[in-house]
């Protein structure tokens, strides 16, 4: 289809869905976008609170592109003396002041939105918390709110507290809180997290290993009046002990800091949905099933969609047989109560390492001629889940498919897990000989040869055991999907999805927990002391990784390696996708390829997108090159490309201040800089 069709289609698509919607907007309070992006801004980690990653704004297009030029870059590691410090958060832009979080301490920073310069700073007291904090570094922006026209900004800290902070002076809100008992904490402003899990704990130390550890990563998010906070625990391919807390859903009033409600994700009590999904009681003693990804909301209908990763340890969950509900899945609260709506296990009884690594997308579709108040959500298999916000119900048929048994002792997987019809995979669900490397017959012949001795299927493939009798090699899971650090876009006024990917197959062995544990967890803070949580050691833990390369160490699939693929979430099917990126220096020069044409294989690793206006904007992430790419948003053609002063990671922004458009990339180590904000705008006087 050309472009110019795929805009006739589009805005005819558009004109009839704002017809249908008009006649429901009273009964269903549906709106086009969720608010956020509206006069320029940028309010949310993902832009607007349906975590789209799209700005209406102009300004850049494809006629000017090139002529960006950086305005200011932000040094991330002025926060953190810590080597390969990484920029995690994205800013926010509201009322003309950038808000974002900076460096292991999590430093709440106010900025000039047109210089990057400091206007105010917070840093939170030093506490044993947050030196053995797991995710000190994975602050990924702030939340806000106003309170009688008073800008708020709030942010989670890596000790779990929760700070409420006037927006212009950076001074702690009046009446928010209870008085935090430690040395240097302000009288107010300030919520301990932990007080409302009802787990016992130390305020300085907070709580007792035995019984589990609780830190966050990503910001909370204010709806109608309600702070909504999730959090995250330590990686679960890290964890060799059974016991934990779990992730707990909590809502605060935004006004007072009053503790509203909690949401156990992991039931407490048979009259709990869920509870019958967590055999041999280990719903006392589990834990993690945390919300560590951002959350989105719908304003209008005060729900909130929270995307939850798996229950205690990564590859092994025979100590808590059945589907574990909410692990993986994601879940509709009503924000005023922190009542379950409805929600979707995307993996059940996972053990996978498959979390929901992506913010849950909003959006106002029209499919098969009806309006759909939409939520999409992303996943590392590349598959993608779309469901009635309001129900519940899937917008195209989900069919559960039987999937491998596991051999490991004492491991009793799902038998099915949850397939969408609609959209198609990213990439292939396994490995077929069709998709094998076949840049030369003896590359082609090599690979296959390798393959025979595994065996190779799609995301489910389970670990074997270490020790295993089998003839083969190992067991090899192949699927392509995102993560945390390549989220997903998505423009609301065409309906596109834009999804990065790449095609990935790997093996994953079990050991035994005796082997690995031991005090060596939590050693994030060279200040800190080595620990891990629980007591009881797992039967079986993460081992080392199954033997599986490509010929002569090339890949072993086809390429592209690295790509976007647009999706029409109004119909559910792929309208293309391109390379990002080039081939690896290391691909060029292998003697396999001399002759080879190797212009569209894509680089290595997945890219980080956003969409502006006409545009939809890439670069090929941390591995890649030092380079912001401009895309034709309709066909994905490339329209322009500029520097920029390292590579590009995690996330970009863009806002107007001033009458200049600014576009903020987050950008790696290169050269002098090592985690920064890099701040594009067009020269001069141009925009104004």
């Amino acid at each position: 289809m050309t472009a110019d069709a795929q805009r006739r289609r589009h805005r005819g698509r558009r004109v009839w869905t704002s017809l249908a919607l008009a006649l429901v907007l009273a009964a269903t309070g549906a709106a086009a976008q969720e608010p956020g992006t509206e006069d320029g801004e940028w309010r949310y980690q993902s832009g607007d609170a349906g975590g789209t990653r799209f700005s209406p704004l102009t300004q850049v297009d494809a006629s000017n592109f090139d002529d960006l030029e950086t305005a200011w870059v932000f040094r991330g590691d002025n926060f953190s003396p810590h080597e390969n410090y990484t920029f995690k958060s994205t800013p926010s832009y509201i009322d003309g002041i950038l808000y974002t979080v900076a460096g292991y301490r999590r430093t709440i920073v106010a900025m000039d939105a047109g210089t990057g310069e400091q206007l105010w700073t917070y840093r939170e007291p030093n506490t044993v918390r947050w030196e053995q904090s797991m995710r000190a570094s994975y602050g990924k922006g702030v939340g806000h709110g106003y309170i009688d026209d008073r800008l708020v900004i709030y942010v989670i800290t890596p000790a779990f507290f929760l700070h409420a902070l006037d927006g212009k002076t950076g001074e702690h809100l009046e009446g928010f809180g209870t008085r935090v008992p430690l040395e240097g904490f302000p009288d107010t402003g300030v919520i301990d997290l932990l007080a409302d899990l009802g787990h016992e704990y130390d305020p300085d130390m907070g709580l007792d290993p035995k019984t589990g550890y609780i830190t966050s990563s990503s910001p909370p998010i204010i709806v109608k009046d309600t702070i909504v906070v999730g959090n995250s625990h330590e990686q679960g391919y890290s964890q060799s002990r059974l016991e934990n807390v779990p992730g707990d859903m909590l809502g605060y009033d935004m006004r007072t800091g009053q503790h509203k409600w909690k949401f156990n994700v992991i039931p407490q009590s048979e009259s709990e949905f869920g509870f019958d999904t967590w055999e041999n009681d280990a719903w006392q003693w589990t834990g993690d099933v945390s919300s560590w990804a951002p959350l989105a909301a719908d304003m209008e209908r005060g729900i909130v969609y929270i995307p939850t990763n798996a229950p205690t340890i990564d590859y092994y969950g025979g100590f808590r047989p059945g589907n574990n509900l909410f692990g993986t899945s994601l879940i509709a609260l009503d924000v005023e109560t922190g009542n379950r709506l409805w929600h979707f296990q995307t993996v059940h009884h996972p053990i996978w390492n498959y979390d929901l690594p992506n913010v849950p997308i909003l959006y106002d579709g029209t499919v098969d001629g009806v309006a759909v108040p939409m939520v999409i959500q992303t996943t590392k298999q590349g598959m993608t889940f779309a469901f009635n916000r309001v129900t519940g119900e899937p917008v195209w048929p989900i069919e559960e498919r039987a999937v491998p048994a596991s051999v490991v002792p004492g491991e009793h997987l799902a038998t099915t897990q949850p397939f969408p019809t609609k959209p198609a995979p990213l990439e292939e669900l396994g490995l077929s000989e069709e998709n094998v490397i076949d840049f030369t017959p003896e590359l082609r012949a090599e690979a296959l040869e390798i393959m025979s001795n595994f065996r190779i299927g799609g995301p489910y493939m389970p670990p074997l055991p270490e020790g295993h009798s089998e003839s083969v090699q190992g067991w090899i899971a192949c699927s392509g999907g995102l993560n945390i650090t390549n989220p997903a876009s998505f423009d609301p006024t065409t309906g596109i999805l834009y999804q990065p990917s790449a095609p990935g197959c790997s093996g994953r062995m079990v050991q035994p927990g005796i082997n690995t544990d031991g005090e060596t967890h939590g050693c994030t803070s060279s200040e800190g002391d080595c620990w891990t949580t629980g007591t009881t050691v797992s039967d079986w833990v993460q081992g080392g990784g199954v033997g599986w390369a490509g010929p002569q160490g090339l890949p072993m699939n086809k390429p592209p390696y690295n790509r976007v693929t647009a999706i029409d979430m109004d119909t559910g099917e792929h309208l293309w996708w391109v390379p990002i990126g080039e081939a690896s220096d290391r691909m060029k020069r292998h003697p396999a390829l001399q002759g080879v044409d190797l212009s569209n294989v894509g680089g290595g690793a997945r890219a980080i997108s956003m969409v502006t206006g006409s545009l939809l904007l890439t670069t090929q992430g941390s591995n890649g090159p030092a380079v912001l790419d401009a895309r034709n948003k309709l066909t994905g053609e490339l329209v322009g490309s500029v520097e920029l002063p390292a590579p590009g990671q995690y996330g970009m922004m863009t806002y107007m201040h001033e009458g200049h458009q600014y576009i903020v990339v987050q950008v790696a180590r290169g050269g002098s800089v090592q985690g920064a904000l890099a701040a594009l705008r067009l020269p001069g006087d141009e925009g104004h």
